[in-house]
């Protein structure tokens, strides 16, 4: 009798659950979804029939909707904060490792205005490579700044490059120079970096020491034609007489070879200047090159030419008329530097 009881007192209990479920889905609009075997067992209980079977499906409906819907949920929100998340993540790698490097608050605002277009990765790999060889965080940042093309690089390529400088000596710090001034040494094809030391070795016969100073000092060389830097060189040598040693200690090669033979050519005319005969002498003491190249032009007249401006125009015009209608080629000055001559030149510099 206590059991009947018990059992009657869940099934009333349980049939408002139950009805208050059917009512949702006959609201919803799914009554043709409603199983028939539920409506079995609904009258199943309420002719006495057993209740057990009955809690058991719908405890397993009101447990389980709850917890798909909060499922769900989360996978919702979660897809919607990955992005956002993963952002943060990055953004704070980027400004660690940076700081670890050295660079400024400013710097880091600056590069950051850099990275959208560039993976994290890739732009921490590229400035790690240029910190690696040698460069402090400031020059680095101007050079991105000036050329953001470099972060496009592939690491590879950069790896490669940069071991290619440090065999030409540019690494530990010199390269810093270069960088500023022509950033494209890391863009430049490499036949075409090939050309321009081939040639300083091997047609100028600068040492290996001094091909890495003319291209740390003078990194603009990279730009010039190769023929052209050759003639340039030749001009220097054989016209005007300029050793070796000389070219590479006041950056001859930097100047344009217009400049240099106005200059020069003028002074010539003026009785200022004389190129040296075979054993380096002349008879009148020529002027120093940095006071021929390395100053203004108003000083170049004032100190070095003591001549006037007018009279410096006039020849200019002069001579570009005459460079013209001579059809000047390379062809005079096209003599190759023998290994000799420059073994004769390195003696006389050490018995000076």
């Amino acid at each position: 009798m206590a059991a009947l009881g018990r059992q009657v007192f869940d099934w009333h209990r349980l049939v408002p659950l139950t009805w208050a479920h059917v009512a949702r889905q006959t609201h919803r609009g799914e009554q043709k979804r409603m199983c028939p075997s539920l409506l079995c067992k609904l009258t199943t209980a309420s002719n006495g029939g057993g209740l057990e079977k009955l809690s058991h499906v719908e405890s397993g409906t009101y447990v389980q909707e709850p917890a798909c819907r909060m499922r769900l949920t989360r996978y919702s929100l979660e897809k919607q904060r990955t992005p956002v998340a993963r952002g943060f993540v990055e953004r704070e790698k980027v400004i660690s490792s940076l700081l670890d490097m050295g660079f400024s608050d400013i710097h880091i605002n600056g590069l950051l205005h850099l990275w959208p277009s560039t993976h994290t990765q890739q732009l921490l790999d590229i400035i790690s490579e240029l910190i690696l060889l040698g460069v402090n965080p400031e020059p680095v940042y101007m050079a991105l700044k000036q050329s953001p093309q470099l972060l496009k690089l592939p690491v590879v390529h950069m790896k490669k490059r940069s071991g290619y400088l440090r065999k030409l000596g540019l690494g530990e710090g010199k390269l810093k120079t270069v960088l500023l001034c022509c950033p494209e040494i890391f863009t430049m094809h490499q036949r075409d970096i090939d050309s321009i030391v081939g040639v300083l070795k091997e047609k100028c016969l600068f040492t290996v020491q001094q091909v890495t100073k003319i291209l740390h000092r003078c990194p603009y060389v990279l730009r010039e034609d190769p023929g052209e830097l050759e003639y340039k060189f030749q001009y220097a040598y054989f016209r005007m007489g300029v050793k070796h040693s000389d070219m590479v200690r006041t950056d001859f090669l930097q100047y344009s070879i217009t400049k240099i033979k106005q200059r020069h050519v003028f002074l010539e005319r003026l009785g200022r200047y004389q190129t040296p005969d075979k054993k380096g002498q002349t008879q009148i003491p020529n002027p120093l090159l940095k006071d021929i190249l390395r100053v203004s032009e108003a000083e170049f007249l004032a100190r070095t030419a003591c001549s006037s401006a007018e009279e410096f125009e006039v020849f200019k015009k002069l001579f570009a008329r005459e460079e013209e209608e001579g059809s000047e080629s390379h062809m005079p000055y096209s003599k190759s530097l023998s290994l000799d001559e420059d073994e004769d030149e390195d003696k006389e510099e050490v018995e000076e």
